[in-house]
């Protein structure tokens, strides 16, 4: 899940089904062309399929495969720690964990 904007593609489309249109109205300060390296990468990892339908012009739907959705836990869980990171403020995001000494007689 490398890459900036790879988890918000895949939030986005954790909610189902998402046409190419869709996902740059949901990220508009996406590139196209980043949007589309980042489909191409997931597509590649397994983690999206690809359907297009016939007609003109042709539409494209992403929909995230099994493994895909497995990292809906993980997604979760990040966004929450960085919430918390951000409502602690930046003194506690830098503060050293205290350490303490054991001490033998």
């Amino acid at each position: 899940m490398s890459g900036r904007w790879t988890t918000l593609v895949l939030r986005e489309l954790m909610g189902g089904p998402l046409g190419f249109s869709e996902l740059r109205e949901r990220l508009p300060e996406l590139s196209a062309k980043v949007l589309s390296q980042r489909l191409r990468e997931l597509r590649e990892r397994g983690l999206l399929s690809v359907e297009r339908r016939r007609g003109f012009p042709v539409r494209t739907r992403y929909t995230l495969t099994g493994g895909g959705r497995a990292l809906r836990p993980l997604l979760i869980e990040l966004y929450a720690t960085g919430e918390a990171l951000l409502t602690a403020g930046p003194s506690a995001a830098g503060r050293p964990q205290a350490r303490t000494r054991s001490t033998e007689a």
